[in-house]
């Protein structure tokens, strides 16, 4: 039973008999007393404010694991009437009733966005681990028929999160992040790492966090499009760039078990002429469970893992390797972290094998950590990293383990960060090893800030099934919505369950379940096929000529001609806080029909994606939002925005449409992503609007780009005049393309269509960096 405190939300009586103090003004918001809590306004920028609450004299002393962002310096003006403190920067309204200690936000139009509930602070003494500790709880008051959004990626199947009370704990399919964002413009992020309930009801809407040194939340106004995300990231840091061939396809399953089944693998696909670009290297590389995570290569099943490695790279592939945050018993990383008092103890997997996850919240763990890893795989010239069961896997749980010391405090205050803080050390230490190779990471779990480490994370161990395949996509959109644009999942489902007996791979239930799965992943931030049981090489479904070998084969090039659009796409998400996969209310705010639409969503500025996720559809429902003119992909047949549609859907058909105004680029027949420079490009225009496109490259896999080696060339389409403007190039870097074709195709009704390159162009321009108009 719990001991409240403070008296708040539980004695009501009490409250209207308090008083507030005088309030202070101090050099980023106000301080005042009120209620008996010590309440802070700070003001991180024109557009960010801090709250902070604790009880009365408890002066916390908080450093936030998710929020790197310094406060700005912010204009700001203070007035009192009435016992209300009215704050206000060039953005941003803050009012805090100093009475009831209740805080109220609005846009500096007066719009009111979101308040606090009267008397919705809850302080609760109890106990963590030997230390007396509180609960902490916040409960807020959201317009009656407004959406939110966010929480991390939940599989509940929602896109709106209105009405959902949900149990945030990062868990295998679960990432659980203390945020919403509201389609009025606004996001809150609740920082705290400990167990937390978000509960939305008629009662209002709440976090309630089992520990908290405070009340400490983020009230960010972005207003529509991105402008939230770009708030999110501002506050906890931006997604660098992933080298090229990240955004092409990359092969795995659980597990290759052998170093000649994996070279095996890419020499297939190189004989097949289909595109690769990553192979994925599973668990037990190292032997037996005892040597769990070792990261060295067993010399019985992988002899010479530098050969393995470069032949992968000669093969013009790259190589990702599996590392856990769990050591078995017989590690020296085991030792040596138990020597340290850097293990944390708790049964993490694998089962019955001793395994130990170790202590990513002490620093001084991560050059450890870094070194094995650094000696035993980096060191062979490895690509990328897998780090899996970030949350951690726990097993075998009891309550006594979420007592467990860490350096920052018990286990439980800070469970859900643990992704952020193991995954953020990788990157450091790869950051600052020197090496130049731009660090690409996918992982299970994930936590406010985690973008900024290059961590695409992935929908975990998810079962192959038609119902889970729906929910990937509000879980995917969620999460992007949350701040993290990097996702994607195990296409096909990484449980195979009852296909497994039905044949497999050869299966025709399953093929057509992997065959839609692998079309959507076509559209999202990583393509990566991965699971258990049933292989998922193409080669496993059939033979070329076969229906869902030659599906397969269509849509991992039709990943690869994407590449120019994704590639400029993911420097818009690194530059300009965008996002890969786009909730459809971030470009049509003004169409309430999509607000609760979680079954299509934008890749990218220009393509709708709708995804099939019934067995034996040949059709397809779809909304075309209101506001845009839109083109069906496959047939370039038009329609007006505003009315739902039945889009034709044969297995080898995922309905796509393009906007109006849209200009793609596309790109050349490759077998991996650099094969080739983007010297020809294909460049397509849905005319209908005016529109824009920046075309970027850069050195594809350096750091480079961040001193501003790179280069950008702006296109705009005039509607009107029938004009493509082809702007100066901006920017250098070396190897530069100094000029190139571009072959430009307006896009009608079965001209500029599908898949392949188009047979006839409207224009062929030679561009050498110079600004062109061209008249079609």
């Amino acid at each position: 039973m719990r001991t409240t405190i403070t008296g708040i939300a539980i004695l009501f009586f009490f409250a209207v008999q308090s008083f507030a103090q005088d309030f202070q003004r101090t050099k980023q918001g106000i301080k005042l007393n009120s209620q008996f809590m010590d309440i802070e306004v700070r003001f991180y920028s024109p557009t960010i404010a801090r709250v902070i609450k604790s009880p009365e004299g408890t002066q916390p002393k908080k450093e936030s694991l998710s929020v790197i962002k310094v406060p700005e310096e912010v204009e700001f003006t203070v007035k009192e009437e009435n016992h209300i403190i009215h704050i206000s920067t060039a953005a941003l309204q803050v009012f805090v009733n100093a009475e009831t200690g209740k805080v109220s936000f609005a846009d500096i139009a007066n719009h009111s966005l979101v308040t606090e509930k009267d008397y919705g602070v809850q302080f609760t003494e109890k106990k963590d681990a030997n230390k007396i500790a509180h609960s902490v709880r916040q409960a807020f008051l959201l317009d009656k028929e407004e959406p939110i959004y966010g929480l991390g990626q939940q599989q509940n199947g929602k896109m709106s999160q209105r009405g959902q009370k949900v149990y945030l704990v990062n868990q295998n399919t679960r990432v659980c992040i203390p945020y919403i964002q509201s389609v009025k413009g606004y996001g809150i992020f609740w920082d705290n790492y400990s167990p937390t309930t978000f509960n939305d009801d008629s009662q209002g809407t709440s976090f309630d966090s089992e520990i908290g040194e405070c009340i400490d939340y983020y009230l960010m106004w972005g207003g529509p499009k991105d402008g939230v995300v770009a708030q999110i990231r501002d506050l906890t840091g931006q997604a660098p760039l992933m080298p090229l061939w990240v955004y092409g396809y990359n092969q795995s399953k659980e597990r290759y078990k052998t170093q000649a089944e994996l070279l095996e693998v890419v020499k297939k696909y190189r004989d097949l002429k289909v595109p690769l670009d990553g192979i994925v290297q599973d668990w037990q590389y190292w032997g037996k469970d005892s040597l769990w995570n070792s990261m060295s290569f067993d010399p019985a099943t992988f002899p010479n893992a530098k050969s393995m490695v470069d032949q992968v790279h000669a093969m013009n592939a790259h190589l990702f390797i599996v590392a856990w945050p769990g050591f078995g018993p017989l590690t020296k990383q085991y030792t040596e972290f138990k020597e340290k008092n850097m293990l944390i103890n708790f049964d993490t997997w694998p089962p019955k094998s001793g395994a130990k996850p170790y202590d990513p919240y002490n620093p001084a763990s991560h050059a450890i950590y870094w070194d094995y890893l650094n000696k035993g795989v980096f060191s062979l010239g490895t690509d990328g990293w897998w780090l899996d069961s970030s949350e951690p896997d726990h097993i075998n749980i009891s309550d006594k383990d979420f007592d467990q010391p860490t350096y920052l405090g018990s286990f439980r205050s800070v469970i859900n960060a643990f992704p952020l803080v193991h995954v953020g050390s990788i990157y450091d230490s790869q950051r600052e090893s020197g090496s130049g190779k731009r660090v690409t990471i996918f992982t299970r779990s994930a936590f406010a800030g985690q973008q900024r480490y290059a961590a695409n994370t992935w929908s975990g161990d998810v079962a192959s099934s038609w119902s889970t395949l729906a929910k990937q996509i509000p879980a995917a959109l969620n999460f992007s919505l949350s701040g993290i644009p990097y996702w994607n999942a195990d296409i096909g489902g990484f449980f195979a369950g009852d296909f497994i007996a039905g044949g497999g791979a050869k299966n025709p239930l399953f093929q057509e379940l992997y065959t839609r799965w692998l079309e959507f992943a076509t559209f999202t931030p990583m393509m990566r096929s991965h699971g258990t049981d049933i292989p998922r090489e193409i080669y496993q479904f059939g033979h070329r000529g076969e229906r869902t070998f030659d599906i397969i084969e269509k849509y991992i090039k039709l990943r690869y001609s994407l590449l120019p659009y994704s590639y400029a796409t993911a420097w818009n998400v690194t530059h300009h806080s965008g996002s890969f996969m786009r909730a459809l209310f971030m470009d049509f705010g003004n169409d309430k029909h999509v607000y609760d639409i979680g079954n299509q969503y934008m890749f990218g500025s220009s393509v709708m994606v709708i995804p099939v996720t019934s067995s034996g559809a040949t059709e397809q429902t779809v909304y075309l939002p209101t506001g845009s003119l839109w083109y069906n992909f496959w047939t370039g047949k038009k329609e007006q925005g505003g009315k739902t549609i039945m889009a034709t859907a044969p297995i080898d058909i995922l309905p796509l449409y393009v906007k109006a105004g849209a200009i793609i680029p596309w790109g050349p027949e490759v077998q991996f992503a650099e094969e080739k420079k983007w010297d020809n490009l294909e460049i397509r225009i849905y005319p209908g609007k005016d529109g824009d496109f920046t075309l970027y490259e850069d050195e594809n896999d350096n750091y480079n780009y961040e001193e501003g080696k790179y280069t950008e060339i702006p296109m705009h389409w005039n509607n009107n005049s029938k004009t493509l403007t082809i702007g100066k190039m901006r920017g250098d870097f070396a190897g530069m393309l100094t000029e190139r074709k571009f072959n430009i195709v307006l896009v009608t009704e079965n001209r500029g269509t599908g898949a392949e390159l188009s047979k006839k162009t409207d224009q062929i321009v030679h561009y050498k960096g110079v600004k062109l108009s061209i008249k079609i």
